[in-house]
């Protein structure tokens, strides 16, 4: 039996894979289920898969779960980060599944690697803040990060047992978003319901408005170059509407895999799950035949320039990536509040960006992350103040 810890167990992510666990309770059970604010649909989850501990974001949330698990057997761990940190180390867990949003989950994956569990990654945010701490930790403790992104989920497995002399690049695929064929001037009037309405995928918000400038391409470049140790300009980026090529690899000899199949999450997560065994699927097949034309266009840097600075962030190295994310964040929260314009999110990541050298040197610990990480908060929380909302 594979015991389950899961990190932001009630987003999208921690919600499918309550449903993998459904589908195999004779090889899946989950021990400790860490969750937001969202208390009514965690003590919905804690009755239906009767979880040993359980932990919430803050003390009011803490509060209010205790009131409604009164009497229950679970046990509710601190709020906040230290719960999230007993939730990612708890005794007896063999796989955690890190999906809490945004940076928060950081301390946690790297906790969970030092306490040789394996790590099946959905927050992309962590490696590209810290992707050289997490996988030093990994390679000190032995111990693996699988990703559960859908796209470096099929690059793993277009890369199992191959040598890596054998790979010419790596080429992640996008949808495009609900932008794609949209022109300069009409990119200037979207609003927030406009970039939440995604063609393809169910996520959370943060996430789409990502999609939609093609930042979530950017970031996952990012933890590419880290999950499989390839340089950036070994990774490539194709916008595939259809959203049934996950990703693929070009090898040496001009070959290239790619892996295809229906867009639910539920598969990647299972893989990271089973891995190196493959189980039946909760989930009905890819019919091929039904698929249709695939296409596959170059993604345009110019009326997108999110992924171009993603790609510079990675080039430079330094504290970039980890300003990168957190200016994307703030500006994205800007957005959705109707405080900044579409247009104007990559301009907020780019000044930061420029003002960055000025301040701050290349992380080597995760203090120094977190100190690179409060100072783009900042400076970029200044920016958009500057900017106009209309």
């Amino acid at each position: 039996m594979i015991r389950i810890a899961i990190l932001g167990s009630t987003g999208s992510i921690g919600q499918s894979a309550l449903a993998v666990v459904a589908a195999h309770p004779d090889r899946l059970r989950v021990v400790v289920l860490a969750a937001g604010t969202n208390t009514e649909r965690l003590v919905q989850q804690v009755a239906a898969v009767q979880p040993e501990a359980v932990a919430v974001a803050t003390e009011a949330a803490r509060a209010d779960l205790r009131a409604r698990l009164d009497g229950d057997a679970v046990r509710i761990l601190p709020a906040g980060a230290d719960g999230l940190l007993a939730a990612a180390t708890y005794p007896g867990v063999d796989i955690v599944l890190c999906a809490s949003s945004g940076t928060a989950g950081l301390e946690a994956a790297l906790a969970a690697i030092g306490e040789g569990r394996t790590l099946a990654l959905a927050n992309k945010e962590v490696l590209v803040m810290a992707g050289r701490l997490m996988v030093d930790a990994a390679r000190r403790r032995g111990t693996a990060i699988l990703p559960v992104d859908s796209e470096h989920n099929a690059i793993h497995q277009c890369l199992d047992g191959r040598q890596p002399g054998d790979v010419k690049r790596l080429i992640l695929t996008a949808s495009g978003g609900p932008f794609r064929s949209m022109d300069a001037a009409a990119l200037e009037r979207v609003t927030p319901d406009d970039a939440l309405r995604h063609p393809t995928w169910r996520m959370g918000r943060k996430i789409t408005i990502d999609s939609a400038t093609l930042m979530n391409k950017g970031l996952e470049v990012i933890e590419a170059r880290w999950l499989f140790d390839v340089t950036a300009d070994r990774i490539a980026v194709v916008v595939h509407p259809q959203s049934v090529v996950h990703s693929m690899v070009e090898f040496c000899d001009g070959s290239i895999l790619a892996q295809l199949g229906v867009t639910d999450m539920r598969l990647p997560i299972q893989y990271a799950f089973s891995y190196p065994a493959r189980w039946t699927a909760p989930v009905p097949p890819l019919d091929i035949t039904r698929a249709g034309t695939l296409e596959f266009h170059p993604p345009d840097l110019d009326r997108f320039p999110s992924l171009r600075l993603a790609y510079g962030a990675l080039e430079h190295g330094g504290a970039w990536p980890v300003v990168l994310n957190a200016a994307n964040e703030v500006a994205v929260a800007a957005f959705l509040e109707g405080r900044l314009r579409f247009v104007a999110i990559p301009q907020v990541i780019e000044r930061a960006l420029l003002a960055a050298d000025h301040e701050l040197g290349a992380p080597a610990t995760l203090a120094e992350v977190r100190t690179a990480d409060a100072w783009a908060r900042a400076f970029s929380t200044a920016v958009v103040g500057t900017l106009p909302s209309t």
